[in-house]
């Protein structure tokens, strides 16, 4: 028996939080405790998922495989609409990239999210679909579907919850997910820990068939508070094929706040400060 409700509200949001949809209820004792303890689990995470959220200034180093390091700086605007994620990327530097933006809009499941790019150099926003969204973005180690899974869900996934482990000494939960065909993305399987007290994400790993291909981490050091709400300061994406990394840092985070509709319009979200 399928958990709809839960499988519409868990999210897994970039700096807040991570989540799954709902499990898959065994009609044992068995079933119940692990289903209980998914439960304990989603309570956690879905009490640290902010209304919308603030980011003054983030920053993407990027480093290529011949060492050579680029900074990309921006802004990064998050809320909730009716249970759905929408997220604003905006690009201030370098001048190259400056006034480039990129949006998120979830939409129910089934319905395929919706993602956007503006670049100002083609003067116009793009849809981002299909096999561009595996691209790398903006020449970082994050694409497209990275950001839409990190930020939004992973809807129509198959979650496992797994024994615990420890990372840091800290212990975390562990979240394998299986993909689905249907949501058209490269990765086979994800694999989450989080961490037990904040409900953030310390580690991901994104595989092609039984192969790692990419890994997200964020030391333990880099969880931080805005009131009631925990994110990171600092996380890493490495892509173990290309042998390229990314590390985004986040400054200035404010938690529970309106944020004006047009930074998630698609005609709207890339124009003005």
């Amino acid at each position: 028996m399928k958990n709809r409700s839960a499988k519409s509200k868990l999210r897994l949001m970039m700096l807040a939080c991570a989540a799954v949809p709902a499990f898959m209820c065994a009609p044992n004792s068995a079933g119940a405790a692990a289903d209980a303890e998914l439960q304990k689990v989603v309570d956690c995470m879905r009490a640290n998922v902010p209304s919308s959220v603030r980011i003054q200034e983030i920053e993407l180093d990027v480093t290529d495989r011949s060492g050579s390091p680029r900074t990309l700086k921006g802004r990064l605007f998050a809320m909730t609409e009716n249970g759905l994620i929408r997220a604003s990327l905006r690009i201030s530097s370098p001048s190259d990239l400056s006034g480039a933006g990129y949006l998120v809009r979830e939409t129910p499941p089934d319905h395929g999210d919706q993602m956007y790019m503006y670049l100002p150099s083609m003067n116009r926003v793009r849809r981002i679909s299909g096999g561009s969204a595996d691209g790398a973005m903006l020449g970082t180690d994050f694409s497209y579907n990275d950001i839409k899974q990190i930020e939004s869900a992973f809807d129509g996934s198959e979650p496992v919850l797994e024994a615990p482990a420890a990372i840091e000494n800290r212990p975390v939960y562990v979240l394998r997910l299986k993909t689905k065909p249907a949501q058209d993305s490269r990765y086979t399987t994800m694999r989450s820990w989080i961490d037990q007290k904040s409900c953030v994400a310390l580690k991901v790993d994104f595989y092609e068939g039984d192969k790692v291909s990419k890994e997200l981490t964020a030391p333990a050091s880099a969880l931080q508070q805005s009131g009631k709400y925990w994110y990171l300061s600092q996380m890493q994406m490495r892509d173990l094929k290309e042998n390229t990394a990314t590390t985004l840092k986040v400054l200035g985070v404010t938690s529970g706040t309106d944020l004006p509709s047009r930074y998630f319009d698609p005609n709207a979200f890339y124009l003005g400060n």
